[in-house]
């Protein structure tokens, strides 16, 4: 299984999660055009995508679903979200999905969603699954608890959200009520949170870790990186050893 992070952050999100010949995308929150180059940038042509999955309906995650319009690419998102995507072209191909496996192909690929904590209706994050291979992402969320850990538990892969360090965002330009919202169960991970949840998960078979949707403002790579880094060596875990980590 191969993850290309074609895009990530408050201008826009989209995974490419490739397994043999099947190929979906979770979100597309850029312009159709850039996700068709990006895509073409790792090998990948549009006209091949299986499926798109909505994680929720900000527009930096659906931003490019006129590309599912172009290319006739089926797009799953739970009901909740799947009302809030306004526009017709966008609603063209929608399916709604929910709790449990909700995408096969022929070849065994299974995607699965799960629930997330987001100042949206129906907010999901999602596994997926091809043979032996795991892959959990996980792009907005204020927080993670229990259910979300045991779903995401055993990947090979995790694309996760590290959005914001606190102190940044209390020292930071925007107003309070903005604050808050970041800050809230409902906003976006902080580093240590995704930390926490990593030192959970990660068991240094390996592991792949690529951190998301990192704030401009309110983060720095190099802080996210050394955060988590830090928790799984408090485990006994290295990187390059025992798993590997990018920031994206």
């Amino acid at each position: 299984m191969e993850v290309n992070i074609l895009a990530s952050g408050s201008d826009g999100n989209c995974v490419a999660v490739r397994s043999g010949q099947t190929t979906i995308l979770i979100d597309a929150g850029i312009a159709k055009t850039k996700i068709e180059k990006r895509l073409l940038e790792v090998g990948i042509r549009p006209d091949e995508i299986a499926a798109i999955f909505v994680t929720h309906a900000h527009s930096d995650h659906i931003k490019g679903l006129p590309l599912a319009a172009k290319y006739l690419i089926p797009v799953y998102a739970t009901y909740g979200e799947w009302k809030c995507i306004a526009e017709p072209e966008e609603k063209d191909g929608l399916v709604e999905v929910g709790k449990g496996p909700c995408f096969f192909d022929p070849n065994g690929f299974t995607v699965t969603a799960f629930k997330t904590y987001h100042d949206a209706y129906e907010p999901v994050g999602y596994t997926v699954t091809a043979g032996e291979r795991k892959a959990s992402i996980c792009l907005d969320t204020g927080k993670v608890d229990p259910e979300m850990l045991e779903t995401m538990a055993g990947s090979d892969i995790y694309v996760i959200e590290a959005n914001h360090d606190p102190s940044m965002v209390e020292a930071g330009p925007y107003p309070d009520s903005v604050k808050s919202r970041i800050l809230s169960d409902i906003g976006h991970l902080s580093n240590e949170q995704v930390a926490v949840t990593l030192g959970s998960l990660i068991q240094g078979r390996g592991e792949r870790i690529y951190l998301t949707h990192l704030s401009k403002r309110n983060n720095l790579p190099a802080l996210a990186e050394m955060t988590v880094k830090q928790a799984l060596k408090r485990k006994g875990l290295e990187e390059g050893k025992h798993y590997e980590i990018e920031v994206v």
